[in-house]
């Protein structure tokens, strides 16, 4: 089977990145716990492993020297603690593995590489129009050897590459139904032709999902374990992370957003009518990407537009407060800053309740993620899944 949306299985042998993974081989369940407690702190001892995780001293101390003879963990400067003898500080080996992120939005598309401590090494925005497939991929596949060789890592280093692209999955979780744009990317089984481009195991989701993930390391999800992602791009999506892990849903579209009739479709808070309503009036905008970079709130057609999206996203954020009670909903995405912050001012919760008491509602806050949060995620889940809780 193919390495799709939630699995981590390639199909074909031999690969930098299987042997790579064979090379460290596969992880148990404790392991990855303490790979997990390293990762999320600065400075740990051993003493301060087997507290936070539970495990009997004997234990973390055998895990600790198993994944050093792995070549994952390994000791630090020394740390006193308190008055007794100083310990050595545990610390992830970075360089012993790597990850790909790939984004494919409908006018541009990004590249990031991170490392085994979940830190995005770099990060390369290509401007190429990835109306064509094989052009986008040629394009991708040279960004990513000119960012091997700037972090001096070699293939075999890296477990794969995460891919990430708007749409949602049809046809059993292996083709992606995208917008007009990306005609050529949809209804085909992508796995195969990925895998044959890059050499690498893939694992495929929209770029919400992925985003959100991004945005669960690297952003609110610092603050908030259960948080709902919308992403404004060309079309309007969403990503749904609880209790810190993303939610898939059975089919892999948990997040898209169908709160709308075909009738109200134009009125969804999705950039392209933004971009229409700006041409109408006058304002030259020609791709998503270039709104992003130039908006300006005072534009003819910004206001219009808001009033007309706003029954919209007050209506989905009502809707996600109700069925998911997240801590946050965060805007991201593709979407200007600046209107963001218009959309958080003006969008309301319904506040009519027995007795004139209603629930707790979740914070609405901008994505507080650095970068491409698609790509990143893409990246970061690669490694989240092989190598963490």
């Amino acid at each position: 089977m193919s390495l799709v949306s939630r699995e981590f299985v390639s199909p074909h042998s031999e690969t930098g990145a299987t042997r790579q993974r064979g090379r460290i081989g596969p992880l148990i369940a404790s392991e990855r716990l303490v790979l997990d407690l390293v990762r999320r702190s600065s400075v740990i001892t051993r003493a301060a492993i087997s507290a936070q995780s539970e495990l009997a001293q004997q234990s973390v101390h055998r895990l600790i020297e198993q994944l050093i003879e792995r070549g994952l963990l390994r000791t630090g400067e020394m740390i006193r603690n308190g008055r007794g003898q100083p310990s050595p500080r545990i610390e992830l080996v970075r360089e012993a593995a790597y990850s790909l992120g790939v984004s494919i939005n409908t006018d541009s598309m990004s590249v990031c590489l991170a490392d085994l401590g979940c830190h995005i090494l770099e990060e390369v925005q290509l401007r190429t129009t990835p109306t064509s497939r094989n052009a986008s991929l040629a394009a991708i596949n040279d960004a990513i050897d000119r960012i091997l060789t700037r972090n001096h890592v070699s293939r075999d280093r890296l477990i794969g590459v995460g891919f990430a692209m708007t749409g949602y999955f049809v046809a059993d979780d292996r083709q992606m139904n995208a917008p007009e744009p990306l005609q050529d990317w949809s209804l085909v089984d992508l796995a195969p032709i990925l895998e044959r481009s890059f050499g690498l195991p893939v694992w495929i989701d929209n770029n919400a999902t992925t985003a959100a993930i991004g945005e669960s390391l690297l952003g609110a999800g610092r603050w908030a374990k259960s948080f709902f992602y919308l992403s404004f791009n060309y079309g309007f999506g969403g990503g749904v992370i609880i209790n810190g892990k993303p939610y898939f849903g059975a089919h892999g579209n948990a997040g898209e957003m169908t709160l709308c009739t075909p009738a109200e479709a134009e009125n969804r808070p999705a950039l392209r009518y933004l971009i229409g309503e700006l041409r109408a009036n006058g304002i030259d905008i020609d791709s998503v990407e270039d709104l992003r970079m130039r908006f300006d709130p005072a534009w003819p057609g910004v206001e219009t537009w808001v009033a007309r999206t706003l029954p919209v996203l007050d209506r989905t954020i009502n809707a996600i407060a109700g069925l998911f009670d997240p801590e946050a909903i965060v805007f991201g995405g593709q979407l200007p800053a600046a209107l963001g912050r218009m959309l958080i001012e003006r969008a309301r919760f319904w506040d009519v309740h027995r007795y004139g008491v209603g629930p707790p509602r979740p914070k609405l806050v901008l994505s507080e993620a650095n970068g491409d949060a698609a790509a990143n995620g893409a990246a970061l889940v690669l490694l989240k899944n092989s190598f963490f809780e």
